[in-house]
């Protein structure tokens, strides 16, 4: 029997994939960890720092766990304003995880993201194995994470999976801190206000990917058969790319609002990032393929999002 540990469950990423887990073995087979207890708790669920070692060694124990995804995280912008505490919690939870895996034998996910790229990075259908030197504290955990998890498979085994994740836009929870997360920003206030002041210039074009497809992605990965999974590092994943004036003229069709672009400090880490990702190695290793284009993610996100807002 699988039993599986989401650490960062109400997050942005955890909140939906915890969901998909309870689906896939059973909502007594899922347990949640975090700092934060969800409103609805459905799942068992456990408040605690990722970064103390002993107290999450104690819960895979006590849940005889043997998955563990591993989603803590602080995003880009939060971890600009307190880089220490991003290296801290980046680096420190996810090097327990694998000391844990490594002892217990179990299964990792963890995400990476287009944060590990930077600005001598390629823009354009930026390459699986290219130079990875980011300007962030984020992006230099990922890229240090992306190092540990190729080392834990090669020196001991563990059997790590990961992706390197677009900019991701979901309904259901609020914004978290990252760059990309203007995105997400521009739907709840043209709903609530009629207006939305874009911490991006209009021409921005970063690559994104609706939440739907990414949970899709992580399900996939970790059902992959081990000879199918050839990177060990992180597979670059890639969705759709639009301008931030683009999503904008795409959610007009649906509802009137004022837009101004009044760039912050997040214009310059979204500038070092790539506008267009090559993921024909996911696409070829384990067959990944998105669903949600620009069109079908926006409807889907207005729609939904006005539901949740009117309640």
């Amino acid at each position: 029997m699988t039993k599986v540990l989401i650490t960062g469950s109400s997050g942005q990423i955890g909140s939906e994939l915890i969901e998909e887990l309870a689906k896939k073995f059973g909502q007594k087979n899922v347990i949640g960890l975090d700092l934060n207890k969800p409103a609805d708790l459905k799942y068992e669920f456990v408040k605690l720092d990722a970064t103390d070692f002993e107290g999450l060694k104690k819960v895979v124990e006590d849940y005889r766990i043997n998955e563990i995804y591993h989603l803590v995280s602080l995003l880009s912008a939060t971890g600009e304003k307190n880089p220490d505490l991003a290296w801290k919690v980046n680096m420190q939870s996810l090097k327990n995880v694998l000391d844990i895996a490594k002892e217990k034998k179990l299964k990792v996910f963890w995400p990476s993201s287009i944060a590990a790229f930077g600005p001598t990075t390629p823009k354009e259908n930026t390459p699986q194995r290219t130079i990875l030197e980011p300007n962030t504290m984020y992006g230099v955990t990922k890229v240090a994470g992306e190092l540990l998890c190729n080392y834990y498979f090669y020196k001991f085994g563990v059997d790590v999976r990961s992706v390197r994740f677009p900019g991701l836009i979901s309904w259901k929870t609020p914004p978290g801190g990252g760059t990309t997360d203007y995105a997400v920003a521009i739907f709840y206030e043209a709903i609530q206000k009629g207006y939305y002041q874009c911490f991006v210039l209009p021409d921005t074009t970063l690559p994104m990917m609706y939440m739907p497809d990414a949970i899709r992605s992580i399900i996939q990965i970790m059902d992959a058969p081990p000879e199918k999974i050839k990177i060990r590092t992180s597979y670059n994943l890639a969705a759709i790319s639009f301008k931030a004036k683009e999503l904008a003229e795409e959610l007009k069709k649906y509802i009137d609002f004022k837009i101004d672009y009044v760039p912050d400090y997040r214009q310059k880490i979204a500038d070092s990032w790539p506008k267009s990702i090559d993921d024909s190695a996911a696409r070829a290793d384990w067959g990944w393929k998105h669903k949600f284009g620009l069109k079908e993610m926006t409807k889907d996100m207005f729609e939904n999002l006005s539901k949740k807002l009117k309640k």
